[in-house]
């Protein structure tokens, strides 16, 4: 019989001879024409085709990747498949539903975790455990675990939480950013977890909306600057890599997901999940650009909005999700929705849902989240896959773009948590890269009123000072939404991090009395008339995440106006905000010597201290407008009727202190 030359193996010809076996197997020697990978196969190695891996080619690493995604697609049932589509929440992956519905993926919801202060430790367990019933399958195809890390790894005790992305866009340090990426990567990889939700892309254009904390600016050419954060998660592509495609470099970065896919920054009166009206052109000037930096820096995926555009769902926008990000911008990883986001394309919610789930799976939808009605979203795509509702081909695609990340992140080589990061969480590098962005995101508004010296830098040997405000010694405030809590809490036990009293206090010179007064009223001011040098006053918003942030009024949380008019009136005083957007100030900034936003700093509170005391100058620039009041909004940089208490790009700057 005639053997044929090896595959690409060069221009050997076929001899005829009796097939014994050892003559096919000088035969393939000699027809490999020396090439080390024909050599191996002939040999019974690995040599490309995966035979220590029982032909299973998807499984050897050496293979190329369209080859390995094609291998295994091709073993797949429909549940398989379907599985591999279908992310649950953490509490219902139970070994047995991991195991017995093919599950492709699991979060954790803001507040999920294994345990009260849940150690590193105890994070790796629970997501191994989790990974040992999917490597367990049938095939063995790894789970994906994913979290929110919208700024720092929030949910888990003792890890480093950076600035919120409203104060970040006003640092203008793309490289900061792309620092911070790299550290969140490491932390949340210390809990063995590989793939965040992050970063939120979103174009802010109404601080009424409770999400504008996670947009970096209203400008679009900031938030493009700011993907940055990618390659911090995702590692660099090396610099002949292939530009646009999901890459993630190692074990010690993570999938991203850029998010909410598109627009869900420009709703009507900023309502959450609400509608954005919008011309095409303008999506595509005003929300859109930073999808194209992120899909070209190789995001893995990309989280669909909740929001509508022009009165259609996103979640069921075949154009902008098929048509324009996958064939357009030729986005190769995949599409995951928001959570529970099926149930909320009818009102009442989850009426109809089958149709719900043909709506969104046909629009481009490739995982879906879908926290506890995994059962019947299960059940449901598989009755309208095999009533020819929804071709196979559109199930195929999907499949195909998760497994491709999951190849392309390295997770069938390397599918389990690595406890040797635990050392990560929460590290003092990251503290001081913390602590770093906070200095930089600060923003001085008013230094001095008009005749009178500017009060900052503070000088730390005074004889006596003033701190007051309900933000001063509050943890939980300073951190913001999306910390420890979905929603965010009060207090400074939620997890280890420094208040901005505390770094007061670090800053102040041994022989200075600090006096604290969370809510000093009228009276004790006047008792105390004469007696400080100067008072540093901290108030802003409570903590809050997506809708229940959403505000009409954006007003400074009581008693916050009346502690700035007891103590401002009588005492030299500089006014600290700790805020999630720009809010009301017009009525008393006239009446302060100094004005700082300090947005929602997170964890390293000593930051703020490094600017008040002139340990750093303030550099920062506003990345939103700040209006005069709520009757202006929407209002934003390039309006035709621009009339801001505080332009875009505003800030003072001052210079370090010699005496610091």
């Amino acid at each position: 019989m005639g053997v044929p030359a090896a595959a690409g193996g060069g221009s050997c010809r076929a001899i005829l001879l009796a097939p014994t076996t050892a003559a096919v197997l000088f035969l393939l020697l000699l027809c490999s024409c020396g090439t080390p990978a024909a050599m191996a196969a002939a040999a019974g190695g690995t040599g490309g085709e995966g035979e220590q891996y029982g032909g299973a080619r998807y499984k050897d690493p050496r293979q190329p990747l369209n080859r390995r995604i094609d291998d295994l697609l091709g073993r797949m049932t429909l549940a398989e498949k379907i599985g591999q589509m279908s992310q649950i929440e953490r509490e219902n992956a139970t070994a047995d539903v991991v195991r017995g519905y093919f599950v492709g993926s699991v979060l954790s919801g803001g507040g999920s975790v294994p345990a009260t202060n849940a150690t590193a430790e105890e994070w790796v367990d629970m997501v191994n455990g989790m990974q040992q019933a999917a490597m367990s399958t049938r095939l063995g195809i790894p789970m994906l675990y994913g979290i929110d890390a919208v700024h720092g790894h929030g949910n888990v005790y003792k890890a480093t939480v950076f600035p919120h992305n409203v104060g970040l866009g006003c640092t203008r340090d793309p490289e900061l950013v792309k620092k911070i990426g790299a550290a969140v990567a490491l932390e949340v990889r210390a809990t063995g977890i590989p793939y965040v939700f992050a970063p939120c892309v979103a174009v802010c254009r109404d601080p009424r909306w409770g999400r504008c904390y996670e947009s970096f600016s209203e400008d679009p050419k900031v938030v493009q600057q700011m993907t940055s954060i990618i390659p911090g998660l995702q590692g660099e592509i090396p610099a002949n890599g292939r530009r646009g495609v999901p890459f993630v470099a190692g074990q010690r970065n993570v999938a991203a997901c850029s998010k909410h896919y598109v627009g869900d920054g420009g709703t009507t009166k900023g309502i959450n999940e609400n509608n954005t009206v919008a011309t095409f052109h303008d999506l595509l000037a005003i929300h859109m650009p930073p999808y194209y930096s992120a899909v070209i820096q190789g995001v893995s995926t990309v989280m669909v909005s909740f929001s509508s555009w022009n009165g259609v769902k996103m979640h069921a926008n075949h154009f902008l999700v098929t048509d324009f990000l996958k064939n357009t911008l030729r986005f190769r990883g995949f599409v995951i929705s928001d959570w529970r986001a099926f149930d909320k394309m009818t009102t009442p919610e989850h009426t109809d849902y089958i149709n719900s789930i043909k709506l969104g799976i046909l629009a481009g939808i490739d995982m879906v989240m879908i926290p506890y009605t995994y059962t019947e979203f299960i059940d449901d795509l598989t009755i309208l896959v095999q009533n020819g509702t929804i071709p196979m081909t559109r199930i195929d695609d999907a499949v195909r773009r998760i497994l491709r990340v999951k190849f392309t992140m390295g997770l069938f080589e390397n599918p389990y948590g690595d406890p040797s990061l635990a050392g990560e969480l929460g590290k003092p590098e990251h503290r001081e890269l913390a602590r770093e962005a906070v200095r930089k995101s600060v923003v001085l508004l008013k230094n001095g009123k008009a005749g009178e010296k500017p009060l900052l830098p503070l000088p730390k040997n005074a004889g006596r000072i003033l701190v007051a405000g309900s933000h001063a010694h509050n943890l939980g405030y300073q951190c913001g939404g999306w910390t420890i809590t979905w929603q965010g809490v009060s207090g400074n036990n939620l997890t280890v991090g420094t208040t901005i009293l505390d770094g007061i206090r670090h800053a102040v010179d041994k022989n200075t009395e600090l006096v604290y007064v969370e809510s000093p009223n009228a009276s004790f001011v006047e008792e105390n008339n004469g007696r400080f040098d100067y008072a540093v006053v901290v108030v802003g918003e409570p903590p809050y995440a997506e809708g229940f942030g959403d505000s009409l009024n954006l007003a400074i949380m009581a008693p916050g106006p009346s502690v700035i008019g007891n103590v401002c009136g009588s005492v030299r005083c500089v006014v600290v905000l700790v805020s999630g957007r720009p809010v009301v100030v017009e009525p008393f900034v006239g009446d302060v010597d100094a004005l700082v936003a300090a947005w929602l700093p997170g964890t390293e509170g000593e930051g703020v201290s490094d600017v008040l005391f002139g340990d750093y100058g303030f550099t920062g620039k506003l990345a939103r407008t700040w209006f005069r009041s709520v009757e202006q909004l929407p209002m934003n940089v390039g309006d035709k009727h621009y009339d801001p208490l505080f332009p875009f790009g505003f800030g003072l700057e001052t210079q370090p202190s010699m005496t610091a």
